[in-house]
């Protein structure tokens, strides 16, 4: 079984990060040349996280959904594509040049189930906008992770405003979604459920399922949850901040050696190929870390500096 590591958004080694700039003070000072500057910024700042990504042998990267300030405001009408082609080209070189795998994780004011149209209405734009990235940057297998989002009025109906909701989705669109259980509201029973309505794949979020843990036990459900996939199949962990329960659900800043080798062995009765982003705060530290100290396991044999087999 072959595993590729990776991480999210931004680096702690190269230590920088995304420019922002705000709806409210765009209205306020309407300068759209201090927006394209940032965007110019950003997509600067994007190609030397994938450089250094390169550089490292990292196969597997989350981009950052901050990447275009202010790309699903129709308001402030910037055409965040012609302008910058040229830095899409040169981006997608980068991305094929050692087959990394990218994708997005639109962020919490993504919830496609709420129970109020302006809010599914902006999820909707949020998500054109992500799908349009991975058009720019000509993805091979795109992805945008989801998760299924409001519980209100009960589990039932929420997931049933999912469903009619991504059915209004345009098709290409509902191509690219991937589902993934979240810590409090949906477990990855409830994914699967909802995988087989809408035949969506379906993200292992290890850490979310030890907080918000289904009926069934994890080793019966991973057969289905991999089924769900027509690529290499991906998922997601992270460690506990502690034991506590107040700080169990937030993440550690380092991933927890022995917990990372029990869920390796859970998944290893499945022999098949996944890559697992680590979600750790410290980023690319901590992948760099777990590679470490899986090094001295003996029943692990590293291909490179971030993929190995088991």
């Amino acid at each position: 079984m072959k595993i590729r590591l990776g991480y999210a958004c931004i680096s702690e080694t190269l230590n920088s990060n995304y420019k922002t700039y705000t709806y409210s003070n765009f209205i306020k000072d309407k300068n759209k040349k201090k927006l394209e500057d940032i965007i110019t910024s950003n997509l600067f700042h994007l190609q030397e996280l994938l450089k250094y990504n390169n550089k490292n042998n990292i196969h597997f990267f989350r981009i950052s959904s901050n990447l275009i300030p202010l790309a699903t405001k129709k308001e402030v009408n910037i055409n965040y594509y012609t302008k910058y082609k040229s830095n899409y080209l040169e981006l997608e070189q980068e991305i094929k040049k050692n087959n990394m795998r990218v994708d997005f994780h639109p962020s919490e004011y993504c919830v496609l189930n709420s129970t109020k149209k302006e809010v599914v209405d902006q999820s909707i734009e949020i998500l054109k906008y992500h799908y349009n990235l991975l058009c720019y940057l000509n993805v091979e297998n795109p992805l945008l992770v989801l998760h299924i989002g409001s519980k209100e009025f009960g589990k039932g109906k929420s997931l049933t405003r999912f469903v009619n909701n991504f059915k209004k989705l345009p098709k290409n669109i509902q191509k690219v979604i991937a589902i993934e259980n979240d810590d409090k509201s949906f477990n990855i029973e409830d994914c699967i459920n909802l995988s087989k309505k809408i035949d969506i794949p379906i993200i292992l979020d290890y850490h979310h399922h030890t907080c918000n843990p289904s009926r069934q036990n994890i080793k019966e459900l991973l057969p289905q949850i991999l089924k769900t996939w027509k690529t290499t199949p991906k998922m997601h962990f992270s460690s506990p901040k502690s034991k506590l329960k107040k700080e169990y659900r937030s993440h550690n800043e380092y991933i927890n050696i022995d917990e990372f080798m029990l869920f390796l062995k859970i998944k290893k009765k499945e022999q098949v190929d996944i890559d697992i982003m680590i979600e750790a705060k410290k980023k690319d530290e901590a992948l760099f870390r777990l590679v470490r100290e899986l090094k001295y396991k003996s029943d692990v044999i590293f291909l490179d500096e971030t993929t190995f087999v088991v």
